[in-house]
């Protein structure tokens, strides 16, 4: 659905106003595209939709305190980030490791807008197609499939350290073709347990 409201700040105010209409815009412009955002944080359906119901339901409660420069796009992206991380606190304890994680993702979502991080993620995701084929394989396998070096070995019947030297060697090709963010925005895509 396309939105009515013909400038960003006429939907900003409509939505201060309580037009039920522009929340009903909101939910019908934005819902889709940010379950898709939330999926790729949490990778849990389930978990993705609360996390975009609740931004909704804060958003309109809190109506009256959108500002009419915030960008409505960017200001929702970044609510969804937000409430994947109080999510993400309230169900694990944020030892040193995974703080580090998420402090590195504030970094990358508060410099980048979303279409910079969408851009991103489809470079990230086409060089790992470019892999060599072997080695894309193997590291499919051990980030998006979550699998061991073990059990990738006895999988492909190869030895542990040629399923390393072929995850050190696509990682290697990576960080060439998209320099040091790439273990930030591996997180992003495959999850913390798979980096």
């Amino acid at each position: 659905m396309l939105n009515p409201y013909p400038t960003n700040t006429e939907f900003i105010q409509a939505l201060k106003s309580g037009d039920s209409k522009a929340y009903k815009t909101l939910v019908d412009v934005y819902h889709h595209k940010l379950c898709v955002y939330a999926f790729s944080l949490i990778h849990n359906q389930n978990a993705a939709e609360d996390i975009v119901q609740n931004v909704f339901i804060c958003t309109w409660k809190n109506r009256t305190r959108l500002k009419s420069n915030y960008e409505i796009k960017h200001f929702l992206y970044k609510s969804v980030y937000n409430e994947f991380i109080n999510e993400y606190r309230k169900q694990k304890k944020v030892v040193p490791l995974e703080k580090k994680y998420i402090d590195a993702l504030t970094v990358t979502i508060d410099h980048k807008n979303e279409y910079a991080l969408d851009r991103k993620i489809r470079l990230i995701k086409q060089e790992i197609e470019n892999l060599p084929p072997k080695c894309k394989e193997i590291f499919v396998l051990s980030k998006q499939e979550g699998l061991t070096n073990q059990e990738i070995a006895t999988y492909k019947q190869v030895s542990v350290k040629s399923v390393e030297a072929h995850i050190t060697r696509a990682f290697h090709i990576l960080r060439e073709s998209i320099g040091g963010e790439i273990y930030h925005m591996m997180f992003l895509i495959f999850g913390k347990k798979r980096i």
